[in-house]
């Protein structure tokens, strides 16, 4: 019978565990100098490892070769614990058992010995949602439970225990899986199934999963039956509905180059080809991120196939880092408004004509400063941006403000003129 990935290629000891060291050290230290706690609190998001890092315990606990944190897999109680069987490993599931009445069941066949193995383990899974009257019940038994039980408690939201509870227990914070970890594990795996893979598309399934294993590997076993056995690029863009990452690229390019009818023609296409402007948004903003990232910090930055690191590389030396914060501020500002708009595309299209009005001055516009006579004092300022561009004024008889004129190629007279301070360049004046 087939088995899923997810569960074929769960880790069945410390070594096979994909990014979390910091608790596989701590607890192969303690386990080998006999430093055992009698309560152990792992959190963390879904899919990081926290009920497999449990049965790991349980099972380093009680093999018959002693306690010890590399087991020996071959052992009846190693290969109980792997089948799930095994007598003395009481897996609860705090979200079906949250009455009171099913803890002091529980607590009350906690002074017996085990009846097969070592310790009598208890693995508790989201215990943030046992009740408070199940939490009082658990305190005191927590607190100096028998020498031969253990308890092992795994929640998504530690925030919902109570202090009372974390303070009696060792707690081991998981984090989520970089992207890059998980692309590397996955491209393992498929290589042991003999399956076809593109690079592209393991990391659109490892961004997708964002930090979680399990996610990833129920999105491969997804990918292989949606490609007919194999994992392609195209296929996996079409099966979770992601946008091409060149049209990203594109629409930047044409905002920050002002090209109003190449951002027209990429709005068109959106609305043909009915994508969803929120994820279109996002994936605008995780672009500008990345692009930051590669001017200051690139060793951050992810590391996408060669084409794709080219041409965001690319983008990255055309737009200045001062233009990106600008990009980033307004589209995280239309991101968080796109609730009130009146429909979402609406909400998307007007923060991309936000990106192209209110663009920083290029460096061939001139800024000129707001006074009463604007040829009095003409230096360029960084204040309000208004883009003019005026090809031949003939005359000019009075001018109250002028905030910013890109180019002024001739200027044939102007009759009144109080007074010129400081002027740059005029090439022509006839007549004063």
């Amino acid at each position: 019978m087939y088995q899923v990935l997810a569960r074929k290629y769960r880790p069945r000891n410390f070594n096979q565990l994909v990014g979390q060291n910091h608790v596989s050290r701590a607890l192969t230290s303690a386990l080998e100098r006999g430093r055992l706690h009698h309560a152990y609190l792992f959190t963390g998001t879904r899919g990081v490892g926290k009920t497999t890092i449990a049965r790991i315990l349980a099972k380093c606990l009680n093999c018959e070769t002693g306690v010890t944190s590399t087991p020996c897999e071959v052992c009846p109680t190693c290969v109980a614990v792997n089948e799930g069987r095994f007598i003395d490993l009481i897996e609860i599931d705090a979200a079906s058992r949250t009455k009171v009445e099913d803890t002091r069941e529980l607590l009350d066949n906690v002074p017996y010995a085990p009846t097969q193995g070592r310790f009598k383990v208890y693995l508790i899974d989201e215990v943030h949602m046992l009740s408070t009257h199940s939490f009082n019940a658990l305190l005191k038994t927590l607190e100096e439970p028998p020498e031969h039980v253990k308890f092992l408690f795994a929640t998504t939201d530690p925030q919902k225990l109570p202090i009372t509870v974390i303070s009696r227990c060792l707690q081991f914070t998981l984090r989520p899986l970089a992207v890059d970890e998980i692309t590397d594990h996955l491209g393992e795996i498929l290589a042991q199934e003999d399956i076809y893979f593109d690079q592209d598309a393991l990391w659109q399934i490892a961004e997708s999963a964002q930090g979680s294993v399990r996610d990833a590997l129920s999105l491969t076993d997804q990918a292989i039956a949606y490609g007919q056995g194999a994992v392609r690029h195209q296929d996996v863009k079409e099966m979770l509905g992601l946008i091409d990452r060149s049209i990203i690229y594109d629409l930047l390019l044409a905002i920050h180059q002002n090209r109003s009818e190449r951002v027209s023609q990429l709005l068109l296409q959106f609305r043909q080809q009915a994508l969803d402007v929120s994820q279109v948004l996002d994936q605008l903003i995780s672009t500008l991120h990345e692009l930051a990232l590669l001017q200051y910090l690139p060793e951050l930055a992810l590391k996408y196939s060669n084409e794709i690191n080219q041409k965001i590389t690319q983008l990255s030396k055309l737009i200045a880092a001062a233009d990106l914060q600008l990009y980033y501020q307004i589209a995280c500002k239309g991101r968080a408004e796109l609730q009130w708009a009146v429909t979402q595309e609406q909400g998307f299209e007007m923060c991309v004509l936000r990106l192209l009005a209110f663009r920083p001055i290029q460096p061939h516009e001139v800024l000129l400063s707001h006074v009463e006579n604007p040829t009095q004092n003409l230096q360029p300022l960084a204040v309000e941006q208004v883009t003019l561009s005026v090809e031949s004024v003939e005359s000019v008889e009075s001018v109250e403000s002028v905030e910013s004129v890109e180019s002024v190629e001739s200027v044939e007279s102007v009759e009144s003129v109080e007074s010129v301070e400081s002027v740059e360049s005029v090439e022509s004046v006839e007549s004063v």
